[in-house]
């Protein structure tokens, strides 16, 4: 301690002296768990986030006031959740891109919730462009990621359109050049006095970017990939959310995580079951129809999105034949399963024992700053944030998972991308691909069955 202070005598660790001074109080008064905070403060030198004030709707309070604090959460979270879920309803009906608008504002709350956290740190030493900057990495990562994705599901419209052609050429050149703007920037804004806490803000800012910008980027391409890619895994953390819930409100007794006292053993281990139940039946219901099974594409032709196509072998009934415990339990020698109600299991084990380890991780961060919720966004819930905070770790795990087990080659993009080469490398290619074919003695029944 003595040493401490011999170092808090300069301007830069003030606020070290000031928190060291609160400890040495404290240890003569025999304190001993209020020296501990004070060492804390001194490590950290960060004030703590002020609690936003309940935003619970008038109505629900006044209907609700008989009721416990804990029976009356309870009916505020589900009748909020009923709303969310017709909302999710409305706009899967609505279509692809307005689901994807849907990500992108999700994106910008969720980014604006922990940046606001943040703030509240680093604005209490009076500094600049922390926020301003934090905006601007935002605008920069979203041009790379959503730059990258129009090039690759838009070719033809880009090729197409003189402008649109240029920056998709330089687009990732023009996308450093505003990333290294941004850097210089922050450069500088640095303040003698601060350095440390400005670096701090500025890994702050890019974590948040990792974490928020980059998941929901996986999240649209996941989508494009068709639309039960999206709406399954986001249903089955959802339901897994909500029967967590409801097996730990009535059953829960054993705690599972110090990071989140209220979360229980019962809990978990219900949701994980109602979870896998769920997304087979799910997935049953969905693989039956093309608007959700087909990839969506761009029609060039009518400059829409268009869902329609033959579903693939994956979204097909076949036979599969059980084992023999559960024949003679079922009596039945073989069941009609879609191929995707098999993959669905993985996506709901994963939604019920990977995808909490996401709301640990934000109860760990909410709990560094003392706070509940990020946000007081949606009444009994939270920020958007505390309703997302699975849903970018599942988005991750879709996106590995359809590039490790399903994906194949794409004959269409190869197409778009042999339009546009020119004459000379297109002539190569295809009398490559022609001596390939005749040497695997494919053409010929081609051209027979062409004549």
């Amino acid at each position: 301690m003595t040493e401490l202070r011999h170092r808090g005598t300069t301007d830069n660790d003030l606020q070290h002296q000031q928190s060291d001074d609160k400890g040495s109080e404290n240890e003569l008064k025999g304190d001993k768990d209020g020296a501990s905070d004070s060492e804390s403060k001194a490590d950290t030198g960060v004030p703590e986030v002020p609690v936003p004030p309940d935003d619970t709707p008038e109505v629900l309070n006044k209907a609700l006031s008989g009721l416990s604090s804990r029976w009356k959460n309870w009916w505020v979270r589900g009748i909020l959740t009923l709303a969310m879920i017709s909302f999710f309803f409305l706009i899967i009906y609505l279509g692809p891109m307005v689901l994807m608008m849907i990500v992108l504002c999700v994106q910008i709350k969720c980014f604006h919730e922990i940046i606001t956290i943040g703030y509240s740190v680093y604005h209490s030493y009076h500094l600049p462009w922390f926020r301003t900057l934090s905006w601007y990495f935002l605008l920069c990562v979203n041009y790379f990621f959503y730059g990258e994705t129009v090039t690759d599901y838009f070719f033809t419209l880009v090729q197409r359109e003189e402008p649109l052609r240029i920056l998709s050429k330089y687009h990732r050149f023009i996308s450093f050049a505003l990333y290294l703007t941004g850097f210089c920037m922050f450069v500088l804004s640095l303040v003698k006095k601060h350095y440390r806490l400005q670096f701090y803000m500025f890994g702050w800012t890019h974590v948040t970017l990792l974490i928020v910008v980059t998941q929901s980027h996986l999240i649209i391409h996941n989508l494009f990939e068709g639309m039960i890619w999206f709406i399954v895994p986001i249903s089955c953390v959802i339901c897994n959310d909500i029967m967590a819930y409801m097996f730990g409100f009535f059953f829960g007794r054993t705690p599972l995580i110090k990071l989140s006292p209220k979360k229980t053993w019962e809990g978990f281990i219900g949701g994980f079951f109602s979870t896998v139940v769920f997304g087979i039946l799910l997935s049953y219901v969905m693989a039956g129809y093309r608007y959700f099974v087909c990839p969506v594409e761009f029609n060039n032709d009518s400059n829409s999105f268009q869902v329609d196509c033959e579903p693939p072998e994956l979204f097909q009934l076949q036979d599969y034949a059980l084992p023999s415990v559960l024949e003679s339990l079922t009596g039945w020698p073989t069941v009609r399963l879609y191929p995707f109600q098999i993959h669905s299991i993985a996506l709901s084990a994963f939604a019920s024992i990977m995808g909490p380890f996401g709301g640990f991780f934000a109860s760990g961060f909410k709990r560094a700053f003392k706070i509940k919720d990020f946000a007081n966004t949606i009444p009994g819930h939270g920020g958007i944030m505390d309703r997302f905070d699975c849903q970018y770790l599942m988005a991750t795990f879709v996106n590995v998972y359809i590039a490790s087990f399903i994906r194949g080659p794409n004959p269409s993009k190869v197409i778009q991308q042999l339009l546009a080469l020119r004459p000379d490398q297109q002539l190569h290619i295809f009398n490559s691909l022609k001596a390939h074919l005749t040497e695997k003695g494919l053409l010929p029944a081609l051209e027979e069955a062409a004549a």
